[in-house]
């Protein structure tokens, strides 16, 4: 990302919400209205904060990162990666002031079921996977054609040297320098994986499967091993 950024194929600015909170301590939060535990994160800063970058050219989106969110996927970061400029705004504290989610947020995404202190790391992780799908920050785009999720599949196993270690080979298929052996292989392995640890995305790949990967998800599922 860094080497994206200083070739100009990314353009990434930080703002501090305590710079526009409008008082000289820079608070940010303050106590529940009806009480409660925790602090919620006042809205004047997130409105400040938006009217600042809005000033630069508006925003196609306008995220919050936030548990309510619609589940980031590989699909959601393919979309935000067709934007051109993306804001992303981290919570923090019991909550948000609803007036942001109302006034400010276009959308919300979660990274996934669970809660964290604040929305840095989900923010952090959507920047990182969108910005591999911009044409250029990854060498070479193969590596982003073939990740996990992209045909809703995992990606096959992975070797490099040496051939042995601990008394566990480099598969023979890899070893063979036969191109279509390889792929073959690949493919299964692909396909056995996601069988054995997300069936949940067959369900999904398998409109996207070529006849090969649709034949061995067959022969696995007959119990029967594929050559």
């Amino acid at each position: 990302m860094g080497r994206a950024i200083e070739a100009g194929l990314l353009r990434v600015h930080l703002h501090d919400l305590r710079d526009y909170s409008g008082d000289r301590r820079g608070s940010v939060d303050d106590l529940p209205y009806g009480g409660g535990p925790g602090m919620v994160m006042k809205p004047e800063p997130f409105f400040g904060a938006t009217e600042e970058i809005r000033h630069h050219g508006e925003p196609d989106a306008v995220v919050l990162l936030s548990p309510q969110g619609r589940l980031f996927s590989h699909e959601e970061a393919t979309r935000l990666s067709r934007l051109s400029h993306i804001v992303l705004l981290c919570g923090r504290y019991e909550g948000i002031d609803e007036r942001v989610v109302e006034q400010v947020a276009t959308e919300e995404l979660s990274i996934g079921d669970y809660v964290l202190s604040g929305g840095e790391f989900p923010a952090a992780v959507v920047l990182d996977a969108v910005s591999r799908l911009v044409p250029g920050v990854v060498g070479d785009k193969r590596s982003v054609e073939q990740d996990s999720f992209v045909r809703g599949i995992l990606d096959h196993p992975h070797y490099t040297r040496p051939v042995e270690v601990n008394a566990h080979r480099v598969p023979a298929p890899l070893l063979s320098g036969n191109h279509t052996e390889i792929r073959r292989w690949r493919k299964r392995e692909a396909v056995k994986r996601t069988l054995e640890r997300r069936p949940d995305l067959l369900q999904r790949a398998s409109l996207d499967l070529d006849d090969e990967e649709s034949l061995i998800l067959q022969e696995l599922m007959n119990g029967r091993e594929y050559d």
